[in-house]
C-alpha cells in the first residue's frame, strides 16, 4: 500500500514540478528585478506558495501599489485554497487536524490532479503529500535560481517564459470549461469585469480592479447552477 502511494506521488508530482520549474524562475528573476534580494524573494515562495498570487505581489510592488492593497488583493485572489483544501480533506478520509496539514501544499494544479483521481481510489494522503512535496521543492528551488542567476537570464527569454503561469492555469481552465458552462462563464466575466474596470474608472489601481472585479463575480457564481445539478 505505502509503495503504491509513493509510486503514485512521484509519477504524478514529476509533470509538475517540471512544469513549475520554469516559471518559478521567472518568478526569481521579476522578484529580483522589482527590487527583492534573493532571501526576500525565495522566503516569498516558502510562505507564501501561491503562484498568482506571487506574480501580482511582486507586480504591484514594483508599481508601488501600498500594503493594505497588496494584502487584499492577494488574500481574496487566494480565498479558493479554503474551499479546496477542505474538498481534498473529505475526498483523502483524513482528521481534521490531517487536513490542515496537508492544506499548506494544496495549489491549483496539485489539487486538480488528486481529483481527476478521486473516482479511482487514488490518491492516498502519503501519494499526495509526496506530490505536492515534489511540486513545492521545484517552486523552491525555481525561484532561488531565478532570484540569484537573474542577471545573467537574457530579457528576451525571460518576456518568453513569463506566459508560463498563464499556459498552466489555461491547461486547468480548458478541460473544466469545456465540460461545465459555468466555469467558461465565470472566467470570460472575470476577464471581462477587470477590463470594463479598468476603462470606466482608470483612476482605480489595478489592486482595487482585482478585488472588485474577483468579488463581484464571485457572487456571480453563487447565483450559478451547480454543475453537479445537471448531471
Amino acid at each position: 500500500m505505502r509503495r503504491s502511494a509513493l509510486r503514485w506521488g512521484f509519477s504524478n508530482g514529476l509533470p509538475i514540478a517540471l512544469g513549475y520549474l520554469p516559471v518559478a524562475v521567472t518568478f526569481g528573476i521579476l522578484g529580483n528585478q522589482s527590487g527583492l534580494s534573493v532571501a526576500a524573494v525565495t522566503g516569498m515562495s516558502a510562505w507564501v506558495y501561491a503562484g498568482a498570487s506571487q506574480f501580482l505581489a511582486v507586480k504591484m510592488i514594483a508599481d508601488g501599489i501600498g500594503t493594505l492593497e497588496i494584502i487584499l488583493a492577494t488574500l481574496i485572489l487566494n480565498f479558493r485554497h479554503f474551499l479546496m483544501s477542505t474538498v481534498l480533506a473529505r475526498r483523502l478520509g483524513v482528521s481534521r487536524l490531517e487536513g490542515a496539514a496537508l492544506s499548506y501544499w494544496v495549489t491549483d494544479e496539485t489539487f486538480v490532479v488528486a481529483s481527476l483521481h478521486a473516482a479511482a481510489g487514488e490518491p492516498k494522503p502519503l501519494g499526495f503529500l509526496i506530490m505536492a512535496l515534489m511540486a513545492y521543492l521545484s517552486w523552491l528551488t525555481g525561484t532561488f535560481a531565478g532570484g540569484m542567476f537573474a542577471e545573467l537570464i537574457p530579457v528576451r527569454i525571460v518576456d518568453g517564459m513569463g506566459i508560463g503561469l498563464y499556459a498552466l492555469f489555461i491547461a486547468l481552465l480548458v478541460p473544466s470549461a469545456r465540460k461545465h458552462w459555468q466555469f467558461a462563464l465565470v472566467a470570460a466575466s472575470s476577464a471581462l469585469s477587470a477590463w470594463l474596470l479598468s476603462r470606466l474608472l482608470p483612476g482605480l489601481s489595478e489592486g482595487w480592479v482585482l478585488i472588485a472585479a474577483t468579488l463581484g463575480v464571485s457572487a456571480l457564481g453563487t447565483l450559478l447552477p451547480g454543475a453537479e445539478e445537471e448531471s
